[in-house]
């Protein structure tokens, strides 16, 4: 017997022991469960479940919807613990008593029954191990399948994000030792099931330690960060070629050399834009692009976000930060956004008036406490014009995000309501009691 198949047997016949883990086992060969649906029905503290669920091992696996299952090992175990359980007491009789023909007779039935029993024995072993090795190499093969697959999918993503990194940023790899911390991969409900990878890398050498992060959304290039470790700002990042000192220039540049790995036509519209500004412009528009950037010696952040109609869509950008002259961020979610509709019927008073409305026929509870009774003050009052999605994930429609002040802390620490209009409707789309300790 190898040594793996002896630490597969010990785990197996020392999870047996305990009956709380029998009884899992049992739970799990019905059907799979969660790990709230197990300590119900278990009646046991959480850390004790913990507990048993880590010494079960490989006799059990968790699927993609967060329950947990038998593995081939626990089908297995529980096979085990069924045959030990139903095996039926036998009453031994006494052989002596019977006369000496019948028990020469008896002899060679038992004899050959056991020979029977034994060549029978054998072949179902031989089967039921076949069968068994069958089921183990087809987990292990769908395993390794999966592993190649994602081993497979980082390999593209992070050639990308070297790519980016030695192309567009245009860091000298060559003067570092390069590092992969980490490569994950998260499907996101909350942005409409958008697959975003986000992979961290950390830059060394003798001066300095920089730590990258590239993300990427459904396969598109997102966000570049730099975070300066060790050696800031005494030791800046190492470039191929010599980086402009001048903010402006540095950031066509960047945008150039992006656009040649990227080649998206709203980013010759953003380059044409930079082109024509200066240190002093702060707002200025071309065609749908409209840039909004703040200078200050070799800080700078440049905003280039999608607009149309009079209408801003902050959210659909390209975002670029300096910091001491370094680009510490480039991000870019213009492909990742639609715009819904641009027209904007409610002004930021009708909002307001709409908003307040809304609050006079709002409560909220605190400590089992309806608190509906609430002044709501003419000023200081807000209505910030900010497009994010309503109905469909990722299309962005004309919103108005209205904070109202009240002339007092009330219970559980409200002092502002905020609520949302979207401002082509004049609907509600949310109302929020907010403060220190609001609910």
């Amino acid at each position: 017997m190898s040594s793996s198949e002896e630490e597969i047997y010990s785990l197996m016949f020392s999870s047996l022991k305990h009956p709380a883990r029998r009884k899992i086992l049992r739970m799990l060969s019905e059907k799979a469960m969660t790990f709230s649906q197990i300590l119900e029905e278990l009646a046991i503290p959480s850390s004790h479940l913990t507990y048993h669920l880590e010494n079960l091992g490989d006799l059990i696996v968790k699927d993609t919807d967060g329950k947990y299952k038998l593995s081939s090992f626990g089908r297995a175990a529980v096979s085990i613990m069924k045959g030990a359980e139903e095996a039926p007491s036998v009453n031994s009789k006494r052989f002596s008593a019977l006369p000496r023909r019948w028990k020469t007779l008896y002899a060679v039935f038992l004899i050959c029954t056991v020979f029977l029993s034994t060549v029978t024995l054998v072949q179902y072993t031989s089967l039921n191990q076949l069968s068994t090795n069958y089921d183990q190499l087809k987990v292990e093969f769908d395993k390794i399948q999966t592993q190649n697959q994602q081993l497979l999918s980082w390999s593209t993503s992070a050639n990308k994000a070297m790519a980016v990194i030695r192309d567009v940023i245009q860091l000298d790899v060559s003067k570092y030792q390069t590092k992969l911390d980490s490569n994950t991969v998260e499907d996101r409900i909350d942005m409409g099931g958008v697959i975003e990878e986000v992979i961290k890398y950390s830059f060394e050498n003798a001066a300095s330690r920089i730590e990258l992060t590239l993300r990427f959304r459904n396969n598109h290039f997102s966000l570049f960060r730099l975070n300066q470790l060790e050696g800031f700002p005494n030791y800046p990042p190492l470039y191929t070629k010599t980086q402009p000192r001048n903010i402006l220039q540095a950031a066509i540049e960047l945008l150039g050399r992006y656009n040649a790995v990227m080649g998206e036509q709203y980013l010759e519209e953003m380059i044409q834009l930079l082109k024509a500004a200066n240190e002093t412009t702060v707002d200025h528009t071309l065609g749908n692009t409209r840039l909004r950037m703040s200078i200050l010696g070799g800080n700078a952040e440049i905003w280039l976000f999608y607009t149309a109609n009079g209408t801003d869509f902050a959210s659909k950008r390209v975002h670029i930060i300096y910091q001491n002259y370094i680009l510490t961020e480039l991000s870019d979610d213009w492909n990742l956004y639609k715009v819904g509709t641009t027209e904007v019927n409610v002004s930021s008073e009708q909002a307001i008036q709409i908003a307040k409305n809304a609050a006079r026929r709002y409560s909220w509870n605190a400590d089992g406490q309806q608190v509906s009774d609430f002044e709501i003050l003419d000023s200081p009052v807000s209505a910030d014009f900010y497009p994010h999605t309503r109905s469909e994930p990722l299309t962005l429609v004309p919103y108005w995000y209205v904070t109202l002040h009240l002339d007092k802390t009330y219970p559980g620490g409200v002092n502002v309501i905020a609520v949302g209009v979207w401002a082509d409707t004049g609907e509600i789309a949310n109302i929020q009691a907010l403060g220190d300790h609001a609910p």
